[in-house]
């Protein structure tokens, strides 16, 4: 059974900086695409980042473009997030889903991602 777990978040100040982390368990291989998503309160959930299998093709949407960094560690089987200058908008649930196929690209579409962690609460104060 895969089992997606976020951790990382909390509450900062705008103009700070996080890393979210999502640990991967139940497969053999870390080599799924991964993705991080976040939902506020009120609005739908949208995406963040993504990561190929191979770890060579990053996304970011352009809320984020410039002040985060998607990245992979495969023998922790873990993806990292990490954001700077952030701000009160950026606060939201955050969640990490992952692909279901090996060694698939990164992709903006919610919907082809099968795994998804419960999500970990970023708060940015102003």
């Amino acid at each position: 059974q895969v089992q997606l777990v976020e951790s990382g978040g909390g509450l900062v100040q705008a103009g700070g900086s996080l890393r979210l982390s999502c640990a991967a368990s139940g497969r053999r291989s870390s080599s799924y695409g991964m993705g991080w998503f976040r939902q506020a309160p009120g609005k739908e959930r949208e995406f963040v980042s993504g990561i190929s299998g191979g770890g060579a093709e990053t996304l970011y949407a352009d809320s984020v473009k410039g002040r985060s960094t998607i990245s992979r560690d495969s023998a922790r089987k873990t993806v990292y997030l990490e954001m700077n200058s952030l701000k009160p908008e950026d606060t939201a649930v955050y969640f990490c889903a992952s692909r279901s196929a090996l060694y698939s690209g990164a992709s903006y579409d919610a919907l082809s991602y099968s795994y998804w962690g419960q999500g970990t609460q970023v708060t940015v104060s102003s």
